[in-house]
């Protein structure tokens, strides 16, 4: 069973996500907060504005949400693969939503459980 109330799981638990967003954007959140619960995690997290980000929204906002929307998709398919084999959670479902205009994302990681 992993021990997911100590201070270094949630310190392992914010590099991993830290790293699979350097991984896929070039750099980390500039804010990660965690909670953790017997049967889940929820991670806020404030990420930064890529300068490519940016000019795509000037240029062509529908292609820049688009491309948000199948980036969000490889980052939770990514995380949860991570998650599972470098902290050996049992994932049943890792749920996120991004907000571009503020740049917050919601990630609630739901466990699995016995029953």
């Amino acid at each position: 069973m992993v021990h997911t109330d100590s201070n270094e799981f949630k310190q392992k638990l914010s590099q991993v996500y830290n790293d699979v967003s350097k991984e896929l954007f070039g750099f980390g959140t500039s804010l990660l907060k965690t909670s953790v619960h017997p049967e889940g995690i929820a991670l806020y997290a404030r990420h930064r504005r890529s300068p490519r980000s940016t000019a795509l929204e000037g240029e062509v906002p529908a292609l820049k949400y688009e491309v948000d929307f199948y980036m969000s998709m490889i980052y939770k398919k990514k995380l949860k693969s991570r998650l599972e084999d470098e902290l050996g959670l049992q994932i049943e479902v890792l749920l996120r939503d991004y907000d571009p205009a503020t740049q917050w994302a919601v990630t609630n990681i739901i466990l699995k459980t016995d029953s």
